[in-house]
């Protein structure tokens, strides 16, 4: 058996090593005659699987280690006979740090506490899902939108525009959908962009959910939300013009954690030992080290938001990641370049449940341990 490997996803050897032969190659380099021996191949977002890419190739498993599926062709592949997984949920606790990280820092720039605000979220999927209960759980009130959920009888939800009308911030976790019952492509739109003037908009879902050139118009009137966002309509190409006028930028990685891509590795792994009808031996908790960073010891003389707010930070620092982007622009290297050398030389970065903290406080042990944090006992 032969498998050809996204060269960027963690632990491959350690997984697949005792399966297959292992042919590890960039993203960008899978190409028809690169995979047309290959028994399986193993990827990430940045590769596009359609027929172009497997017509005449002996491929007949698929797995790609992310949450979404755009790039991957599923009624050909199902046409063609070939097994195709993804990772549902492998990085979401990930994308969830880096929402949280992201607005606590913003809240202390900005000077407004996260608990007193109305959060919107819309897509309550694997990451907006979790993202609600833990800022449910912290004490924000959250307004949820999912038009899909809503058409199998849930309730709790509420209408995308009576939401962008209500909420302080707006965080979107859809995927990308351009046809069907519920499509996704440009649903922030101008309409939507006049609802959200001097509000918060995060965007760490899929880039194209936003129409970047009516939140560009909007910007040069001065009528554009606050923008933080992780994702770009037309990745891997990035628009510098914008990212200069955001608050913070980030070449998506916000699901970018040695956790998250390890988790899509075993995801994979387990599809993979049941495909060729093998039983699976490693497990992830066996491969991932022990984490680097120092526990935190609070006092009493800490308040709470300040407390979450250093345990997310001695963590994740996610203006280090748009301080990365910034520079790397001004090199003058093509922004192609730049999305993906900023991506596949991404530093080691461990989720918050990493990070043993000792509370001072029965407020911040209640605060911290509802953002995901593993408290000392």
């Amino acid at each position: 058996m032969r498998l050809i490997i996204d060269e960027n996803l963690p632990f491959t050897q350690d997984f697949f090593g005792d399966t297959a032969e292992l042919v590890h190659l960039p993203g960008a380099a899978f190409t028809a005659a690169a995979v047309k021996d290959a028994d399986g191949l193993l990827v990430r977002s940045v590769t596009q699987v359609n027929q172009q890419l497997l017509q005449g190739s002996r491929v007949g498993f698929v797995g790609t280690a992310t949450i979404g599926v755009d790039h991957v062709d599923q009624h050909w592949l199902q046409q063609a006979g070939i097994r195709f997984v993804n990772a549902p949920g492998c990085n979401a606790d990930s994308v969830v740090d880096y929402v949280i990280s992201s607005l606590l820092w913003l809240a202390a720039e900005q000077g407004f506490v996260l608990r007193d605000q109305c959060i919107g979220i819309v897509g309550v999927g694997q990451v907006g899902g979790r993202l609600a209960k833990r800022l449910q759980a912290y004490g924000c009130r959250t307004l949820l939108n999912d038009p899909p959920r809503v058409a199998q009888g849930e309730t709790g939800f509420v209408e995308l525009h009576s939401l962008l009308g209500s909420a302080d911030i707006v965080c979107l976790h859809t995927p990308l959908h351009r046809e069907g019952d519920y499509p996704s492509w440009h649903l922030i739109g101008e309409p939507e962009l006049e609802l959200l003037q001097g509000k918060v908009l995060l965007n760490a879902g899929r880039g194209a959910v936003v129409d970047q050139q009516a939140l560009k118009q909007a910007l040069a009137k001065g009528k554009a939300p606050l923008l933080l966002l992780d994702v770009f309509e037309g990745e891997p190409t990035l628009d510098a013009e914008l990212i200069n006028q955001c608050l913070l930028a980030t070449p998506h990685i916000a699901g970018y954690s040695l956790e998250g891509k390890s988790r899509g590795s075993e995801m994979i792994y387990q599809a993979w030992c049941d495909f060729i009808g093998r039983p699976a031996r490693i497990a992830l908790a066996d491969l991932l080290p022990a984490s680097p960073i120092a526990q935190l010891q609070l006092d009493a003389s800490c308040g709470v938001e300040e407390a979450c707010r250093r345990a997310a930070h001695l963590c994740y620092s996610p203006l280090n990641d748009g301080w990365r982007l910034l520079q790397a622009l001004n090199t003058g290297r093509p922004s192609e370049q730049v999305y993906q050398l900023l991506r596949k030389h991404y530093p080691v970065r461990r989720e918050f449940s990493s990070l043993r903290v000792s509370a001072a406080t029965l407020e911040q042990t209640s605060a911290l341990s509802a953002l995901g944090f593993t408290l000392k006992s």
